[in-house]
Parts: structure tokens; sequence; C-alpha cells
């Protein structure tokens, strides 16, 4: 048992390896995508004006009438002060090729008191990457690695990913294993020494070689660290393949309260669905219910997904958006044919298997704990990256003992009688 966990620990890791370092180092990276973002572009996200904020919805229809061929897909409501508003845009089908518009860009940034366009942006944009799209770059790399879309399916990066992110969650078992002692009786008198066997798995000798260092930072930080590894690549798993594996999972053993959009198939890249009704009607719904609700927060924003026909109105105070510890805010689901309410997502609510459904993101991100949770996953993030070359490293310099006693036997004489 333990060579095969040997054998499976090496091939597993070194499959996943390079994967868990571009995830990990992208992963410390991204959680502070916003604050970098604005760091790197205060001429799209920031504006010096000051006064009444102009109608979003005023705002939605000048975006489409300066360019036809898209749709506003994502509508802020609620700015800080000195903040532009960034719009999300997406191509509408062209009727001659029946193919969706090359627009260019996906996002808009407008100055929420003047209406002036400050800029437009690809996010998430391979070629050419600049100051505007690096930071997106980095977090599409990190879920999807960019893999192009084929046969009008552009989640292909995402299921690849997926499947190391399962990989992964296997090998946290079989790489713990590996640490404990390999012969333990279960009377009292060799407990004592069995955990004493198992004491130096846990530290770094730092008066060792180079070799024997980079074995006990990849042991030790495996061990000290199990729990967050294995919460990354369990988490990993959960939002890359939701719908093929987790959410079928769960359902198994508990029940989950569905969404609308657990009840719809979505549509294939090339044919969104047209909303007919607007973004003003789905507002006012959104007002009514949260009454119903008794809901003190004011709505936020409010998104439509192509792909199911669905929009989504969010609600959460001002400035509360992104980063703030939980698992997200409140949401209400309206269908985008004829604008009746289809549900609502409400944090910490439900049962248990929805909490822990909600919880997936807010977990791999950190953003669960706020700010410090946000720093764990960044050092993680590094860890990550660390494990995986020390890791790497290990079957190389057992690689270059072996090569070496190879060329030793073929050396040696023959021996004749």
């Amino acid at each position: 048992m333990h060579q095969i966990s040997i054998w499976l620990h090496r091939w597993v890791g070194l499959v996943i390896a390079g994967f868990l370092i571009i995830s990990g180092l992208t992963g410390a990276v991204i959680s502070w995508d916003h604050e970098l973002d604005d760091w790197l572009n205060p001429h799209l996200t920031h504006v010096d004006s000051r006064g009444e904020y102009l109608s979003s919805l005023d705002l939605v229809q000048a975006i489409e009438a300066r360019d036809p061929r898209g749709r506003v897909t994502f509508v802020p409501l609620s700015p800080k002060t000195g903040e532009a508003f960034a719009f999300s845009v997406a191509p509408r089908v062209n009727p001659a090729t029946s193919k969706l518009y090359d627009l260019g860009y996906n996002q808009v940034f407008i100055d929420p008191v003047t209406g002036e366009e400050l800029g437009k942006r690809e996010w998430g944009a391979v070629w050419p990457l600049t100051q505007e799209t690096l930071v997106s770059f980095l977090y599409k790399l990190h879920f999807s690695l960019h893999l192009p879309e084929m046969w009008g399916i552009d989640r292909w990066g995402e299921w690849l990913l997926g499947g190391i992110a399962i990989l992964w969650t296997f090998d946290c078992f079989v790489g713990f294993y590996l640490t404990l002692p390999r012969r333990a009786s279960y009377s009292s008198s060799s407990t004592t020494s069995w955990r004493a066997r198992w004491t130096p798995a846990w530290k770094i000798k730092a008066s060792g070689t180079i070799k024997r260092i980079n074995f006990d930072i990849h042991r030790a930080f495996g061990l000290w660290a199990w729990g967050l590894l294995f919460m990354l690549a369990f988490t990993a798993v959960s939002l890359n393949l939701s719908r093929e594996v987790f959410h079928p999972i769960i359902s198994l053993v508990a029940e989950v309260t569905p969404t609308p959009f657990d009840s719809r198939t979505p549509t294939a890249l090339n044919e969104p669905i047209s909303p007919k009704v607007g973004y003003g009607l789905v507002i006012e719904s959104a007002v009514r219910v949260a009454q119903t609700h008794g809901w003190s927060e004011p709505i936020g924003d409010v998104f439509y997904s192509e792909a199911f026909g669905i929009y989504g109105v969010r609600f959460y105070d001002l400035g509360d958006d992104h980063g703030v510890a939980g698992v997200g805010p409140p949401e209400l689901y309206f269908d985008a044919n004829d604008g009746r309410y289809l549900g609502e997502r409400q944090p910490w609510k439900e049962t248990v298997a929805d909490i822990f459904v909600q919880a997936q993101f807010p977990l791999h991100s950190g953003r669960i704990l706020g700010l410090p949770g946000r720093i764990l996953v960044s050092i993680m993030g590094l860890g990550t990256a660390i494990l995986s070359v020390t890791g790497v490293v290990i079957w190389w310099r057992k690689q270059l003992v072996k090569s070496q006693c190879r060329r030793t036997d073929q050396s040696l004489p023959i021996q004749t009688a």
C-alpha cells in the first residue's frame, strides 16, 4: 500500500504541479483584484466630479445607443464617492452571420455625475496585454487558462482545471497518508513511540542539506496547511465543475434548494436570450419583493444572464459589494421573458446544504473572513506554488540519482569466468 501511495503521489503530483503553480501564483494576486485594478487604472475607475448621480438606466440606454451591437448585462446602482460606474456589455447576435458581434470590449466605464465615457476594455483579454487588462488576464488565467472557444463551448479551461482540482483533492489524502509512520501498533505503550516518530514530519531541519531542507519544506508545509490545501482543492472542484460534479454529488447526500439557474439549461454561446423585460420593471419588482421580506439594504446592482434568461438583483449597503466578510449579499431573481419573480438567495439561510453551497466561493477566495481571509488565501497561493516546486525538485533529484547509478553500472567491467 505504501509503495502504491508513493507512486500515485509522485505521478499525480507531476501531472498537476504546473497547473498548481499557475493557479497558486495567480490566486495570490487576484485576492486583491479590485485594489490592484484601481491602483493600475485610476483613469477608468476614479472620477473627480462631485454632485448628483445620473440615472443608471439612462446611462444604459446611452451606452447601447452608442453601440447597438452590444447589450448591457451588468448595471451598478450605488457607487462610492469618487468611483466610476463599471457597466458590463455583451455582444448581440449579428443577423448576417448568426454569430456574436466582435465588440472588442466588454466593460464600459462612465462618470456617474457627468455621464462621460471614461474608457472601454476587454475584461480578461489575452492580447494585447496592457495595464488595463493585466489583472483581469490573471483572474481569467486562474480559473480557465484562457483556453479558446471550440465547437461553441468556452468552458474547456474550467473543465480542465476542475479535473486537476479533483486530482489535487485526491492527492491531499495520499500525501497525508505518506507522512504517517509506517508501523504503529494500537497498544498504549507504543502510542507515544508512534507520535514521536511522526513529530519530525512536522519540522524543517534548518541545519540539514539543501536536499533535506527541500524535502522537509514539502512535507511540513503540506501537514501544517493540510486543511487549507484541501479546502482550496475541494472548492476549486465545486466552482469549476458546479453543474457537472458538485451539485449532483451534494444532492445525493443532502437537500439543496434549487435556484432558478438549476432548473434551466444554458443556451449555446452564440444563442443568447434576448430579454423582453427591461431593467426598470425588474428593479421596481425587486423593491416590492424586498419590502415584503423586510430587507433594509438598498439595491446595489442588477445583472442579466443571457444564457439562462434570468435577471439577478443584489442588495447591499454602499461599499459592501466586494471583499466584505460573509457569503455574499441577498439576491432576487426574475424571468427576462415576462418579469415574474423566480426566487431568491438569502445568505446564511435555508438548509445546511444551501449554506454549504453558498460558502464555496467565499471559502476559496478567503472573503468569508473578510480581509484576514484574503491575506490567508494569498499566503496559501504562494505556499501551493512552493509545495509544487519542492515536489518536482524531489522527483528531479531522484531521477538524477537513478541516472548516475545507471551510468555507473554501465561503466563497470564485465566479469568473465
